[in-house]
């Protein structure tokens, strides 16, 4: 059984950081792509990041390129997603999700969020002003 488990969400004062976590297990597919989605109250969801297991290639959502960093370590099949200079309207839940039909990921992996078969449970993440 496939299952992603997110971990690292927490309450972050404006300008600070946070480090997401998202622990793969039950994954039967060689290739995949692993996704970061956040969703505020009231907002429909929005791709964050991307990476693809085969090449590490990332993409970003124009909203946090420069400030998140999605990374990936397959000895512990953990994606994380790095967190710097948080504004406010970051705050919302995030998920990670898994794409095992996509071998490399392209800047379409971020905006079609049904492409993705796997979800956590997400993490909230909170920024005070």
């Amino acid at each position: 059984e496939v299952q992603l488990v997110e971990s690292g969400g927490g309450l972050v004062q404006a300008g600070g950081s946070l480090r997401l976590s998202c622990a793969a297990s039950g994954f039967t597919f060689d290739d995949y792509v692993i996704g970061w989605f956040r969703q505020a109250p009231g907002k429909e969801r929005e791709g964050v990041s991307c990476i693809s297991k085969n090449d590490g290639s990332t993409y970003y959502a124009d909203s946090v390129k420069g400030r998140f960093t999605v990374s990936s370590d397959n000895t512990k099949n953990t994606v994380y997603l790095r967190m710097n200079s948080l504004k406010p309207e970051d705050t919302a839940v995030y998920y990670c999700a898994a794409d095992p039909d996509t071998i490399v990921a392209g800047p379409w992996s971020i905006d079609r969020p049904l492409r993705y078969d796997y979800w956590g449970q997400g993490t909230q993440v909170t920024v005070s002003p």
